[in-house]
């Protein structure tokens, strides 16, 4: 692997950390649950950034030297480790962090400048010693807090999250289980690919705190799916009774691109509106719509889990046409309850294979 690819690859890894730390921070500002982990992403961002070989060129040639820029990115390292420790209190259920936790991070902090001010031109190895210990006892913590709740807690994303944070800062592990190594045979060159693990290191911590834009994300994506699905057959009902429309219907695009009402209540609005036209279309539902509903859905070979949706349909669309037409009302019953339990995913799931079933059985039902 060559060293060229390694820089870039760490260069790609480190910006994505902070494209996950900008993309969070404003979620993560306003949840107290979440600003610790935020901010042991975004200090270790900023230690990786501090690592980086163009960084480091960079200060050699402004500045002379850039054994001031490895110190900074020592004591960020030793503020990201005690943030990754005040995470894991707050995941292992610990309501208060203890008291000790800041003052300990500070005077890690003192110690490691005196050593560096006492050492001269390059670093000791109690120095070193010292920032190795700590990451790698943070990090083993980290990875067996994370590993123990992660496959305790039943919510999907949080698992997720814990995992792919734990397995990041495995390959942390890694990195400065490495430098141990290096300063243990005293040679800086052993093992020469150790930006790898920093650089997986980044990719998967980014990854961790993105959770939660993901799980949003294809919760808009699913939403917007059942929304575009559920479309004709809700358009239909609201021209037929504008009255239980919460606004005038437009077209299928605009409706999914520029909604009327907060993105993540379309679906809910769609559902609530359908399910009230559905039932003022009652009082006009044909005499003997349903068993005739279910002898036509019978002989179109729906698959038997889309029959009942496919039967409503049928009698909704017999009852639409009968509306529109001026007929008078009457006392009748849908002939299907619609789905038996299960809350808005089941009445979802209901109504898009009514909508399915919308277009072609239901309109040719009612037309014919």
């Amino acid at each position: 692997m060559s060293g060229d690819f390694e820089a870039h690859a760490q260069a790609a890894g480190v910006i994505l950390l902070w494209v996950a730390v900008l993309v969070r921070a404003r979620g993560a500002l306003r949840c107290a649950a979440q600003r610790a982990l935020w901010l042991a992403v975004g200090t270790a961002a900023l230690a990786m950034t501090l690592n980086l070989p163009f960084v480091t060129r960079t200060a050699a040639e402004v500045f002379g030297r850039s054994a001031e820029l490895t110190v900074a990115r020592n004591l960020v390292g030793v503020v990201s480790a005690g943030a990754v420790l005040h995470f894991l209190l707050a995941t292992a259920g610990v309501r208060r962090v203890p008291r000790v936790l800041v003052p300990a991070v500070g005077l890690t902090i003192v110690l490691l400048v005196v050593l560096d001010r006492c050492a001269g031109s390059a670093p000791s190895a109690a120095y070193r010693v010292i920032v190795i210990c700590v990451h790698i006892v943070v990090n083993t913590l980290c990875v067996l807090v994370c590993w123990h709740h992660g496959r305790r807690t039943g919510n999907p994303s949080l698992a997720a999250g814990l995992r792919l944070f734990g397995l990041g800062t495995a390959f942390a592990w890694v990195y400065w289980a490495g430098q141990g190594v290096r300063l243990a045979v005293g040679d800086a060159t052993a093992l020469p690919h150790l930006t790898v693990a920093l650089t997986l290191h980044a990719l998967l911590r980014a990854a961790a705190i993105l959770v939660p834009v993901f799980a949003a994300a294809r919760r808009l994506a699913s939403d917007a799916r059942t929304a575009w699905r559920l479309w004709p057959l809700w358009y239909d009902l609201m021209v037929a009774v504008p009255q239980v429309a919460l606004t005038a219907p437009r077209g299928r695009v605009a409706e999914l691109l520029r909604p009327l009402v907060p993105r993540n209540l379309l679906v809910y609005r769609k559902v609530i509106e359908t399910r009230d036209a559905i039932i003022a279309l009652q009082g006009h539902i044909p005499a003997g719509a349903a068993g005739l509903a279910r002898q036509y859905v019978a002989g179109r070979s729906v698959p038997p889990h889309r029959a009942a949706a496919a039967e409503l349909a049928c009698v909704v669309a017999a009852a639409r046409a009968a509306r529109l037409a001026g007929r008078p009302e009457q006392v009748a019953d849908f002939g299907h309850p619609g789905p038996a339990g299960g809350g808005l995913d089941a009445e979802k799931a209901f109504l898009v294979d009514m909508a399915a079933a919308w277009p072609g059985i239901a309109r040719d039902f009612a037309e014919g």
